[in-house]
């Protein structure tokens, strides 16, 4: 992706993220090539009397790699501290930067990542009709007691009290504020349903062990989906439904996957299904047979008790990363907050709810420990932060 003359050049982001310190010359990156010509010819005229005596550049609206914030003076991660090659990259690249144990600031390059991958997520989700909201990181504690799950979440929790002495935590799940919300509005009729209501917003979780970046941190960015149904029937519906609209988008991302049985955990539910992409590095195992079709999480009952169907199949056994996660609640939250709709007999129901997470920031790292080579990213080509980058020649003048 880089040609010409080689030179001093930058670590600049492109689908193919190449490790040359250049700083030189400036490296014009074509994201906004044509658009930047046409603004350059109508500002032509009036550019220089509105900067007179300030200092310009010759190629406005263009975006220099000499400009963006990199940190050329990083070296490579070696010895036995850090294992994650994906880690590794991050870090080196300036794709992000750590400020504390389990916590990292996402830097100008991965944020353009993040940007672009949330696109692809916000455009199959309204496909299927889900609405994005932003509910709030401080959540009251009194919700949480509601299901119980203030005490069995356990040390993950952070918990924190105001100078009031009220409780809340930080948000590392929403079912309890959407459920209250939807509660504590209008009784819809089964005809307004289903419900589909999501964010993309910053999670915590207080890791006893952060690690791998963003496979394993404190903070992260997740979308949650939730949904709410009249029926039982109805729910499993949307949630097939949700589950095609996240192969969608892993299949955009041109990554293999699996769809496997998961364990509902302290979420809960009657239903749960885990996407993972397979990698040395990660910190789940799955048991899968391609022949057969099956699939689950090697902490489910579901695979120890897997006896494949054919005496052909072959099981296997390998480590993965999980990115995406579906739950089909039923009745657990939308009975402990007396959360209804009025079914088709004219009665009022509680909810039948789903729930559905894409783990946004780990999808991103996830794709780079699979698809790079120890010294080079390589991003699936929807969300490289820059498609290409134009290195200018130098055009010798001949004295006359």
């Amino acid at each position: 992706m880089l040609s010409g003359p080689t030179r001093q050049m930058s670590s600049v982001g492109c689908c193919r993220q190449i490790f040359l310190k250049l700083y030189q010359k400036q490296v014009l990156c074509s994201s906004q090539c044509n658009a930047s010509r046409t603004l350059q010819t109508e500002t032509s005229s009036t550019s220089n009397a509105n900067t007179k005596g300030a200092r310009t550049h010759s190629h406005t609206g263009r975006k220099f790699v000499s400009n963006m914030y990199q940190n050329l003076g990083n070296v490579y991660p070696t010895g036995n501290k850090l294992v994650c090659k994906s880690h590794k990259l991050f870090l080196f690249a300036s794709i992000m930067q750590q400020c504390h144990l389990g916590g990292f600031n996402l830097l100008p390059l991965g944020q353009r990542v993040y940007d672009k991958l949330v696109k692809i997520i916000d455009h199959e989700l309204e496909i299927i009709g889900c609405q994005k909201m932003s509910m709030t990181t401080l959540v009251p504690a009194k919700l949480w007691k509601k299901t119980e799950r203030w005490n069995d979440m356990g040390n993950e929790l952070f918990r924190i009290k105001d100078r009031k002495h009220v409780a809340f935590c930080l948000g590392p799940t929403h079912e309890e504020v959407i459920t209250n919300l939807l509660a504590s509005g209008p009784t819809l009729p089964y005809r307004r349903l289903p419900m589909k209501m999501y964010q993309i917003t910053r999670k915590f979780r207080d890791e006893d062990s952060p690690k791998y970046g963003f496979l394993r941190s404190r903070e992260f960015e997740m979308k949650d989906l939730y949904t709410f149904d009249a029926t039982l029937e109805d729910a499993a519906e949307t949630y097939q439904s949700v589950c095609t609209a996240y192969t969608r988008i892993l299949d955009k991302l041109e990554m293999d996957y699996d769809i496997v049985i998961g364990s509902t955990g302290n979420i809960g539910g009657s239903m749960s299904h885990e996407f993972q992409i397979r990698a040395d590095i990660g910190e789940d195992t799955i048991h899968v047979c391609k022949k057969c079709g099956f699939g689950a999480n090697a902490e489910t009952t579901e695979a120890k008790d897997k006896k494949c169907s054919e005496s052909s199949c072959e099981l296997l056994t390998p480590s993965s990363i999980e990115v995406g996660h579906s739950f089909l609640l039923g009745t657990k939250y939308s009975e402990p907050f007396n959360a209804k709709c009025v079914d088709k007999a004219s009665k009022p129901s509680f909810y039948q709810m789903g729930c559905y997470g894409l783990g946004v920031s780990r999808i991103m790292q996830a794709c780079v420990e699979v698809l790079s080579e120890a010294n080079m990213i390589a991003w699936p080509r929807l969300i490289a932060p820059y498609q290409i980058c134009i290195i200018p020649m130098e055009v010798s003048r001949v004295k006359t």
